[in-house]
């Protein structure tokens, strides 16, 4: 199966990646099931997160790392990864978030300016009012950063061939190979000697990611003959639907909620929003709705019902035709509303620690 990382990709049939080397999550479900996406199975796959899972089992360090694409507002999509960003802290990971500004100019065409404005304002203030703890993060722009992660991004380059790059990539630029060997500096620097030195190190990403993965672990063990490198980790999380059905993509921004959105503004795109109910209310109640094709529930099962009990009753409900589209719409247009308010006014305290978090670790011309 061949995706772009860069390009939205809609991916029909995630077991199938389990062809490529990726392996499912499943054993870990019982374990970690403290984590709705995990219990749900929208983190549904891995590679090497056997010594990861031993690290937090016997309380050992290990490093959660993280990148962000600074070209557009933070929705509900990006907060799944937060979410779990999140959660690998509270569970004792050292946390290390990437800004790919580098990356974003590149692929994306966004000024450094802007990339580092989206980042802080953005991304990281809605990581501190989600529960991001910025004591306990490092957080660093690609393009502005220290000596020894830009030396491993150049090491790292001997360490692939061309017809390599494009064996994973495809078509591939002279962008995409800076913006490659960005991605793997990022998640192995944390091992270098100057930082923790050799850890077991995990990162969160959609499946999209895995060709950036693949190609880290590879560099990782070539690497050996330079640096001592655990390979890194990576666990897998489905995509979350958009409002109208398909990607929800930041640049279509009918797709997508951002948690900076007006709430009442919010709630008109929920009512609007794609459903898997029947074309008459007669066939609705006489043949129940289709949840599983519904954007509305999508809301419920990945961010606004965290009891299985209370979520399974709403998918009966839908089901059996005892509730109508309408009805179940203005349920989730409350939630909405009252999550985003609830929530901006933890960013409205979040922001002056993201501006510190950011100058934290900048270098110092």
């Amino acid at each position: 199966m061949e995706f772009d990382p860069w390009q939205i990709t809609d991916i029909g049939d995630y077991e199938a990646l389990f062809k490529f080397g990726m392996e499912p999550f499943e054993k870990y479900k019982a374990r970690y099931s403290d984590l709705r996406y995990i219990r749900r199975g929208i983190v549904f796959g891995h590679r090497g997160f056997d010594k990861v899972d031993a690290a937090i089992q016997n309380h050992k360090p290990f490093v959660m790392m993280t990148g962000l694409m600074p070209s557009g507002s933070f929705h509900f999509g990006h907060k799944m990864v937060a979410d779990e960003i999140i959660w690998f802290q509270k569970k004792g990971a050292r946390t290390y978030i990437a800004a790919a500004d580098i990356e974003s100019y590149l692929m994306r065409g966004v000024a450094l300016k802007d990339a580092k404005k989206i980042a802080v304002e953005e991304y990281l203030t809605n990581y501190i009012a989600l529960g991001l703890d910025p004591k306990r993060t490092t957080f660093w722009y690609q393009s502005d950063y220290v000596a020894p992660y830009y030396r491993l991004a150049d090491i790292s380059a001997k360490e692939v061939t061309f017809n390599e790059l494009k064996a994973i990539y495809g078509d591939i630029t002279t962008s995409k190979i800076i913006s490659a060997l960005k991605q793997v500096a990022d998640i192995l620097h944390p091992q270098l000697p100057e930082f923790n030195g050799t850890m077991p190190t995990v990162v969160p990403v959609g499946a999209d990611q895995d060709p950036h993965i693949r190609l880290t672990r590879d560099v990782a063990a070539r690497l050996n003959h330079t640096y001592k490198m655990e390979l890194p980790a990576a666990t897998f999380h489905r995509f979350m639907e958009g409002l109208q059905g398909g990607k929800m993509s930041s640049s279509d921004p009918k797709s997508y909620i951002a948690l900076s959105e007006d709430p009442k503004a919010a709630r008109k795109k929920i009512m609007a929003a794609m459903t898997g109910g029947r074309a008459t209310l007669e066939e609705q109640k006489k043949l129940g709705g289709v949840p599983e094709n519904c954007a509305v529930y999508k809301f419920y099962f990945y961010h606004f019902v965290d009891d299985d009990n209370e979520l399974k009753k709403m998918f009966n409900e839908c089901k059996s035709g005892a509730i109508t589209c309408g009805d179940c719409k203005k349920r989730c247009a409350d939630m909405m509303e009252t999550f985003l308010a609830e929530h901006q006014k933890k960013r409205a305290k979040a922001k002056e620690e993201a501006k510190e978090l950011a100058e934290k670790f900048m270098s110092k011309k």
